[in-house]
């Protein structure tokens, strides 16, 4: 049967370890609550209520399509589509077809940008295969205007930032309530992790430093993971409720 992704790809490098997945959430986390059309999962009330589980749950599901059969990542596709139509129906309007470009345009940017700050650079070829699979992904949910190759992607990329994301009440709220979902300490790890990943325009809106605490110590976590005590750190990042799920993130 076929791979929705070949199994040599290094898309399922960068999707099959949890501590890379981790900071793709991360960074998604951060931009998603600056983006200019968040107030549409605002709507269901899910994301206030559960912005963690929001956001984990986006993350992991894209994870499943990585690791899927063609013909089971096409169905899960689809269904993604029916699922925003059915909320567009409900509420009376569309969702903009940028909003949706950029949700695709971060799970890009950071599968990238997590995977080179706890791996390696990536060739121009492997960021190609990342654009491709994302591409094809966005195809199947009906996206129009995607570029038709990476570099073609950089400028446009580049525009949604500075076009796309606004601080607002909402961007305020959903810190709100990362902090009283995480706590104190974990909250303060996030913002950390997340200056480590994001692009400058960002770091901008959210007022962050231009360097993370945490910098030094990422050497430190790579070697970690040589005698397997990463787990330690991945713990400290989010709650013990998502102590399973953070675990099968690792494919074996």
């Amino acid at each position: 049967m076929k791979n929705f992704v070949q199994e040599d790809s290094i898309v399922r490098e960068i999707w099959g370890k949890s501590d890379t997945i981790l900071f793709i959430f991360a960074g998604g986390a951060a931009e998603f609550a600056l983006n200019k059309a968040v107030d549409w999962l605002y709507y269901t009330g899910k994301l206030p209520s559960d912005p963690i589980g929001r956001l984990f749950s986006t993350v992991n599901y894209a994870k499943r399509i990585v690791f899927a059969p063609s013909a089971e990542a096409e169905k899960a596709i689809a269904t993604m589509a029916t699922i925003h139509i059915n909320l567009e129906k409900a509420r009376g309007y569309e969702i903009p077809d940028w909003a949706y470009r950029d949700v695709l345009y971060m799970l890009i940017y950071y599968s990238i940008a997590s995977y080179e700050l706890l791996e390696r650079k990536l060739s121009l070829a492997e960021k190609e295969e990342v654009y491709r699979v994302f591409y094809r992904v966005g195809k199947g949910m009906g996206l129009q205007d995607l570029p038709g190759n990476y570099k073609e992607w950089l400028p446009e990329r580049q525009a949604h930032l500075q076009r796309n994301l606004i601080r607002s009440e909402f961007t305020e709220d959903l810190y709100l309530q990362y902090k009283r979902q995480l706590g104190v300490l974990r909250y303060r790890l996030l913002i950390e992790a997340q200056i480590l990943v994001v692009p400058a325009e960002v770091k901008q809106f959210l007022k962050f430093r231009k360097i993370s605490f945490l910098l030094p110590a990422v050497p430190l976590y790579k070697l970690s993971r040589k005698f397997r005590l990463d787990g330690i750190a991945k713990n400290l990042l989010l709650p013990s409720e998502y102590k399973k799920q953070i675990a099968g993130l690792d494919v074996r």
